[in-house]
């Protein structure tokens, strides 16, 4: 039995819990005015806000990394595929210039032909000498189809050698630019110019020089430079380059002229071999034998 010291001392314990039951049943009981919700959700609600805040915060910001994640991905994908659409494009252009370069240049051939005086044998570069002894190329083209040795071989922008080789069905084509290679030519207009002189091979660096042409006779750089014809080889009229670099010369000395020549020889694809066969070259006149009495005894009288 406790006793009654021992109630009074124990009173306000319960007084106060029996408050705070009081006080509890009010509050779960109380509502809002606006919402009609009862307090005690609205408190807890408001004491779990900022954890709610943080976990959906975290959340979100999760779900946005991965979103970004995402979209990087695929993004990086995307490219991939431009890239190799843009190498195909490439591709393609290349392939087109290739195309629309090759029409022009067959064009350019075919109406070289159509103005000819000769007849011609059209052929394509199946291979270039590997060595740096020779410059020369093969053709698809050979005795079958009419091809001989010397015959001038050319392109529609200037000539590119002569045949030095022939079987049945190929040729080789010894370019201009061989040292071993030379050619009748003329500063300026043929029948006009008198800078005449011989065009040669140096070998090196694609180029041609031209000997022989007197010092008093007036070059300058940027002239063109046509065959004469006096070779044996090459007709007349055919363009062999332009002068690129002149020393001139003086009354006694001759000019020392280079040329670039006006076929691409770097880049052949096709050529021209001219079936022409130059003039045969008629013997001199005897020189006149006197008699005694210094007439010419070779004269008919």
């Amino acid at each position: 039995m406790r006793t009654q010291k021992e109630l009074r001392q124990r009173a306000p314990m319960w007084l106060l819990g029996l408050l705070v039951l009081n006080f509890g049943l009010m509050t779960y009981d109380g509502r809002d005015e606006v919402t009609r919700q009862r307090l005690v959700r609205v408190w807890a609600q408001a004491v779990a806000s900022p954890a709610q805040n943080a976990v959906t915060g975290a959340g979100g910001a999760g779900v946005g990394f991965f979103s970004r994640l995402a979209g990087m991905w695929g993004a990086q994908g995307e490219n991939e595929r431009l890239r190799a659409r843009l190498a195909e494009i490439e591709v393609e252009a290349r392939g087109a210039r290739a195309a629309l370069d090759e029409n022009a240049r067959l064009e350019a051939m075919l109406k070289f032909q159509q103005d000819a005086r000769f007849a011609t044998v059209a052929a394509r570069v199946i291979s270039r000498d590997p060595s740096g002894w020779f410059n020369s190329v093969v053709v698809n083209r050979g005795s079958s189809a009419g091809v001989a040795v010397n015959m001038p071989v050319v392109t529609p922008d200037g000539i590119v050698g002569r045949v030095v080789a022939v079987s049945p069905v190929t040729a080789q084509v010894m370019l201009i630019t061989d040292d071993r290679a030379a050619a009748g030519a003329v500063v300026g207009q043929l029948g006009a110019s008198n800078a005449l002189g011989v065009v040669r091979g140096v070998g090196t660096q694609g180029l041609l020089e031209m000997r022989y042409v007197s010092g008093l006779e007036a070059v300058k750089e940027g002239d063109y430079v046509v065959t004469t014809g006096q070779d044996g080889v090459y007709p007349p009229g055919l363009n062999v380059g332009a002068v690129v670099e002149l020393k001139s010369g003086t009354a006694t000395t001759a000019h020392q002229i280079t040329i670039k020549p006006g076929a691409r020889l770097d880049s052949l694809r096709e050529v021209l071999i001219l079936q022409y066969q130059p003039p045969p070259r008629t013997a001199p006149p005897p020189a006149p034998t006197p008699d005694k009495g210094g007439r010419d005894v070779n004269r008919k009288s």
